[in-house]
């Protein structure tokens, strides 16, 4: 564990293709925030993580990883998936639309988000990268 709050630090996390490793990737996220005394981002944090989770989940068929990465005051939560389709614009929605509001959520949570494409993943694939960044101080 870091000696002090200010120092960087890592965490990733492999996503099996199952509806079940948002909650438990999303569960986790906590355990580390607030084991680096970041409890204050948990809400925020599991939020977006789970925006970017559901998708890679909802809109690929392989498996996925979480990363995340801390440092100079800012949580970096990244998602990577094995599609390589570049995820969908920020649009607002609906009020009554069941699905298609999850980027345009991360756009207003977050303090900046974006992704990158990947030539290769862990598993050999082409893919993509998806990130977006808090603040601790709000």
């Amino acid at each position: 564990m870091p000696e002090s709050a200010d120092e960087p630090w890592d965490y990733s996390l492999y996503i099996p293709h199952d509806p079940r490793a948002v909650p438990i990737s999303r569960h986790t996220l906590c355990l580390i925030l607030t084991a680096h005394g970041l409890p204050h981002l948990t809400v925020t944090a599991a939020l977006l993580a789970t925006e970017l989770i559901g998708n890679a989940m909802r809109h690929t068929k392989g498996p996925a990883g979480l990363l995340l990465h801390w440092e100079d005051g800012t949580l970096r939560i990244g998602v990577w998936d094995t599609d390589p389709t570049p995820p969908e614009p920020l649009l607002l929605t609906s009020a009554d639309a069941e699905e298609g509001r999850g980027l345009a959520l991360v756009g207003i949570c977050a303090d900046d988000w974006g992704w990158l494409p990947l030539t290769e993943t862990a598993f050999g694939a082409a893919g993509k990268y998806v990130w977006c960044e808090l603040a601790a101080a709000a």
